[in-house]
């Protein structure tokens, strides 16, 4: 029997619910497969970005939601008011799915770091997926914000470190337009930047006092140990094996392992090489505040990366980024907890100065506002409890419409 010739659908008529197939090679598109299950507006949107002018409907589940067409309905649905917004409750909502979809995201990566030698291919499709959600969580809202988000453990581990960085890359190469397959390549060589590491002894990857000659040289070879394990499989594309080579390259020619300059590090891996050296100082080795770890930058790193990409960074960050602990203007203290619009009142987690009325307060609501960042040795043991000074500090992507 014929095979039933498969409906071509017009960009206009996707839905929630659809299985589509793309009319392009697998090379042209940032999907992992042509067969894309569209569970998202985001992904609706990148299909319509790929210039084609229809896609293959392959089936599709009655989801009982439609999405707004161009016809003169969409006006009227305009028109109704919207319900008045509960900006604590939808905050609150927005808080736990960015912590749950990082520790889904960090799981993930744990889960495909063990299967790189022994399942290469397993661990490809997982961490393309991975990627995959990545980008439909910055793209589901219009101007993404970061949010504050962590694990019950002090020491921030590689899998932990790599979300947070590809969090951080993918803001940036966002606010630069990039595209696609750019964002792509940069979400999944953040993720896998350091899984050299995981060639170096413990001993010395979780030493806390200063590294021997000979056990800092070792610790600077997990570049090309992670490129190596990577390039055997010969699945992933050379903008990821060059991030994970290069991520710790300076434009000045003062990184390793080979030492390139300028125009010699690609765009990409110059994004992620920023973001990870900043993400790194959080880890503690450097400095545990994210707004000291901004100055850090400026100030020894100024040579290091394109000033341009360090503007755009402080940009998404803001003054006073996620995680800064901060005095307010009516003596209070807090830990910020995701950046907004207004960047001296920021959401925050707050505090009596002796750690008591712990709550979350939206600054703009109050008129208060932040007066400067604190370090540590400036609160009361009951305030370092209450706002978890101690724990590591990473970020995701903001669930919350602002």
């Amino acid at each position: 029997m014929a095979k039933a010739a498969q409906r071509k659908l017009l960009l206009s008529e996707l839905q929630l619910g659809m299985r589509v197939k793309l009319p392009l090679s697998w090379t042209n598109h940032p999907f992992l497969f042509n067969r894309v299950d569209i569970s998202s507006v985001a992904q609706i949107e990148m299909i319509r970005g790929l210039g084609v002018p229809y896609v293959f409907l392959v089936s599709q589940t009655n989801t009982g939601i439609e999405l707004p067409s161009t016809d003169k309905k969409v006006s009227e649905v305009q028109e109704q008011a919207p319900p008045e917004r509960d900006l604590k409750s939808d905050t609150r909502k927005a808080m736990r799915l960015s912590q749950k979809r990082f520790l889904e995201g960090v799981n993930q990566c744990r889960n495909m770091f063990g299967k790189i030698a022994s399942d290469p291919e397993g661990a490809y499709r997982q961490s393309a997926t991975l990627v995959e959600d990545m980008l439909s969580h910055l793209q589901e809202i219009e101007q993404p914000f970061l949010t504050l988000v962590g694990m019950d453990e002090n020491e921030v581990s590689v899998t932990q470190h790599g979300v947070s960085v590809a969090v951080l890359a993918m803001m940036i190469g966002h606010a630069l337009d990039l595209t696609p397959r750019d964002l792509r390549d940069i979400a999944l060589g953040s993720l896998l930047h350091d899984i050299g590491k995981l060639k170096v002894p413990d001993i010395i990857r979780r030493k806390r006092g200063a590294l021997t000659a000979n056990e800092a040289n070792y610790l600077q070879m997990h570049p090309n140990f992670g490129y190596d394990m990577l390039n055997r499989s010969g699945l992933f594309p050379k903008e990821v094996l060059n991030i994970v080579l290069h991520h710790h390259e300076f434009i000045d020619g003062s990184g390793f392992p080979d030492g390139l300059t300028g125009h010699k590090i690609p765009i990409v891996t110059q994004i992620v090489a920023l973001a990870n050296d900043f993400d790194q100082q959080l880890s503690g080795q450097l400095a545990s505040s994210p707004q000291l770890a901004l100055g850090y930058l400026f100030k020894h790193r100024a040579t290091k990366h394109p000033e341009s990409l360090i503007s755009v960074l402080v940009k998404i960050l803001g003054i006073y980024p996620p995680g800064t602990i901060v005095k307010l203007s009516d003596d209070c203290v807090a830990k910020v907890i995701m950046t907004t619009k207004e960047v001296t009142q920021p959401q925050v987690w707050a505090c009596k100065p002796d750690g008591s009325e712990a709550s979350l307060r939206f600054l703009s609501e109050e008129g208060v506002t932040v007066q400067k960042a604190l370090k540590a040795e400036e609160l009361t043991e009951g305030a370092i409890r209450t706002l978890q000074v101690d724990k590591g500090v990473s970020f995701y992507f903001s669930a919350l419409q602002a």
